[in-house]
């Protein structure tokens, strides 16, 4: 086993698709733009809230009320973020056996911060020990630049020896790489094996517990 874990939270732990597509709709509904399927929306996650709504707002940033709207599903979110979304079966039993066993536990997300925090604290206070959210401070690039690894590293005064990431996406792939650690790929997430395999994962778990071989 490895020492730390740093997980990734939508897809990974979390199943937060009901909510976030929600959200959306909500706010294209509100400015008069066309809404989108669950599945569409599963496709537009996974590199952040902001680019969530680029890839579902007409003409994405170049539409005209892309802040508006970007605004009113943020607003949106932040209020309803809790409504569906659940852990994964077998979550919470594997964090905790994590840090029943004495390792160090992180979520690193490119949700927005208080909404990674705010889940993280209502769902897993006692084991996720560092959230990290898209991250406001100078210099800390979002997922996948390593930064927000880094500063969960620096969190937990811990370095990255015999760490491991966690993750459901090619985004989780590439900040994996970047940070220069191995890559355990769920496949309860966002993305199935092939998309996950097409971009270069190779190994894969199909419950949580197995990651605790």
């Amino acid at each position: 086993m490895y020492d730390t874990y740093i997980f990734d939270l939508d897809g990974t732990l979390l199943d937060t698709l009901d909510d976030l597509a929600a959200a959306v709709n909500y706010a294209l509904r509100q400015h008069g733009m066309p809404e989108h399927t669950r599945e569409d929306v599963r496709r537009f996650v996974g590199n952040g809230v902001r680019l969530l709504m680029t890839r579902a707002i007409p003409d994405g940033e170049d539409n005209p009320l892309f802040e508006a709207t970007f605004q009113t599903f943020r607003e949106y979110y932040m209020e309803h973020s809790l409504d569906t979304t659940r852990p994964y079966d077998g979550i919470p039993e594997l964090l905790g056996e994590l840090r029943a066993r004495g390792k160090r536990v992180a979520v690193v997300s490119n949700k927005f911060y208080a909404a990674t925090s705010e889940l993280c604290h209502h769902f897993f206070p006692d084991t996720v020990e560092v959230a990290i959210g898209e991250h406001e401070a100078e210099g800390i690039r979002k997922k996948p630049a390593p930064d927000t690894v880094k500063e969960a590293f620096r969190q937990l005064g811990v370095d990255s020896r015999n760490a491991v990431y966690v993750g459901d996406s090619d985004v989780d792939l590439q900040t994996a790489r970047n940070a220069g650690l191995p890559c355990i790929s769920v496949l309860w997430g966002f993305r199935d094996r092939a998309f996950l395999e097409a971009h270069g994962a190779t190994t894969f778990v199909t419950t949580p517990e197995e990651i605790l071989c």
